[in-house]
């Protein structure tokens, strides 16, 4: 203890209490400069400006289709909107307006062994989204976003359409969520 107390300056000078004053002022300007915005659900709305959201049902557009598809999408997309905004759904004229379809589902082999057959069955989901915000048109966009999910070929694909198609949903309506109001 006595050799650390020897190694502090018993007298501090006036050079180091200026060097101490210039990096607080420099940090208040900095802090005071700068805009921190945190929510806790990741949206970054002016509420202010946008109060009500128009969400469409996306009905399937895809050759290949699994019936319950459409209403697990619509219904996660809806969710995640009330559940993470303070926007009131609206059936038409919204402040915000997100529409589109269910373009494409598809699956393909992902892996074959060596003997030449299917390890790894992929299914792709993709939808077309058009979202168009009436306080800030420049925010307005058309684009498609596709999720992905992979299982054994042991399994079949009704044993596991359900819990994967569910999975592909929330990932889309996460990725449609963030390129809206999360603006990531």
């Amino acid at each position: 203890m006595a050799t650390f107390m020897q190694k502090i300056p018993k007298k501090t000078g006036s050079r180091g209490l200026q060097l101490v004053g210039v990096a607080a002022v420099i940090a208040v300007i900095l802090l005071s400069a700068c805009k921190v915005s945190y929510t806790p659900n990741g949206a970054s709305i002016d509420y202010t400006k946008v109060k009500t959201i128009q969400i469409a049902d996306f009905p399937i557009r895809s050759s290949y289709v699994w019936g319950p598809m459409s209403s697990i999408f619509n219904n996660q997309l809806k969710d995640k909107f009330a559940n993470n905004t303070r926007l009131t759904q609206v059936k038409r004229n919204g402040d915000m307006k997100i529409e589109g379809e269910i373009t494409s589902y598809t699956q393909r082999n992902k892996s074959v062994s060596s003997e030449g057959y299917s390890v790894q069955t992929e299914l792709a989901l993709t939808v077309n989204v058009r979202f168009v915000n009436n306080t800030n048109h420049g925010e307005d966009f058309e684009r498609q976003f596709t999720a992905t999910s992979t299982y054994e070929t042991t399994q079949s694909l009704s044993s596991v359409q359900e819990e994967l198609v569910t999975q592909m949903c929330k990932e889309l309506t996460d990725q449609i969520f963030n390129a809206t109001v999360a603006q990531w």
